[in-house]
């Protein structure tokens, strides 16, 4: 498969630069996978979507401010994205700077914060904060909300609530799991009242989810690792909707991933750990049957997700009704529930 079977023409107009409204505010593209039926709706539809004994799995991970800005101690500006928290005192992180730090060069961050750099991972930096202070309390304290490149304003109060899921438990990742940003408490009681259950992953969100591809054949590309949980109790509600008959619908491609990783070797299995899994049209889904999400970007791994869920030809086709048909796409924009071909 070549980068360009993934590609499509997005305005940028259409890339939406604020949330909407309230959250639960948009609209909804429904696409049946089997015949690439499509369906516009408003997101307020979905619990007509649902049976009872549906269940939804939603990824509760936190955003935590991982944006920092300073200088080198050479006195050169530099900004500082946290990837992942190693521990108390240590972190991974981009760093961006008119010369790349060496190791041992100190960073002056905001909030009076002191990071130095011991060594490298790949594209990445290993900092050392200096200090008592554990990270993620340095982070809440002096950094901002990581809005992703392509909102081009500076991060306002607003997206410190709505840029964050109102299940959001779980802190560490630096990117929201955007399909949960459209559920408020009123949407959670309307599910319930369908009959529908709702359980939870863990899947912290890397910058990598931004990271472009760069190679002609999508298949040489290397996805970056992050953290995820399945818990047993999730494991014990997807059972118990497939008992009952119901549907495992993903809100999120994190979650989606979270749910598969944990199933790479055969049923689905509680545990944690790293999971780098790139999923390309021909993969085999065993735990998802439905899915809820944003619109993406062009030539992106998220692209190629929804394709191998949706199918190709209709993934095209839903995108190019919704460029026509003027959806929000991104981050904050409309959302898409795609059952699965």
């Amino acid at each position: 498969m070549r980068l360009d079977e993934f590609d499509y023409e997005l305005p940028e107009a259409l890339i939406a630069q604020h949330p909407p409204p309230s959250r639960g505010a948009s609209r909804l593209l429904r696409m049946d996978g089997a015949s690439g039926t499509l369906e516009d709706a408003h997101f307020r539809d979905l619990p007509g979507f649902l049976r009872p004994h549906d269940l939804l799995v939603f990824n509760d991970t936190r955003v935590i401010k991982a944006r920092l800005f300073g200088r080198k101690a050479s006195g050169g500006q530099v900004e500082v994205l946290v990837e992942r928290i190693l521990d108390g005192n240590h972190a991974l992180a981009q760093v961006r700077a008119s010369h790349a730090p060496r190791e041992g060069a100190t960073l002056h961050l905001a909030g009076d914060l002191t990071a130095t750099v011991t060594g490298r991972v790949g594209e990445f930096f290993q900092l050392r904060f200096e200090g008592d202070t554990p990270v993620f309390e340095a982070l809440e304290r002096a950094g901002s909300m990581p809005l992703p490149p392509y909102i081009t304003r500076a991060p306002e109060a607003v997206d410190e609530d709505r840029y964050q899921t109102v299940f959001a438990r779980e802190p560490g990742a630096v990117a929201a799991p955007t399909a949960g940003l459209h559920f408020d408490a009123s949407m959670l009681a309307r599910v319930a009242e369908a009959g529908a259950e709702t359980a939870f992953v863990t899947l912290h969100v890397g910058a990598g989810t931004f990271q472009p591809v760069r190679v002609l054949h999508v298949a040489e590309h290397q996805m970056h690792s992050e953290w995820y949980e399945v818990s047993p109790a999730t494991v014990d509600a997807i059972a118990r909707a497939r008992a009952r008959g119901g549907r495992v619908l993903a809100v999120g491609t994190t979650t989606l991933r979270a749910l598969e990783s944990a199933a790479r070797g055969g049923g689905i299995e509680a545990g944690r750990g790293d999971t780098n899994l790139f999923i390309l049209p021909g993969f085999r889904f065993r735990v998802a049957d439905r899915l809820l999400t944003n619109f993406h970007l062009p030539r992106s791994t998220l692209m190629m997700l929804v394709a191998a869920f949706g199918g190709t030809d209709n993934i095209r086709r839903a995108y190019a009704h919704a460029v026509e048909n003027r959806y929000r796409f991104l981050s904050y924009g409309d959302a898409m529930l795609i059952e699965r071909a």
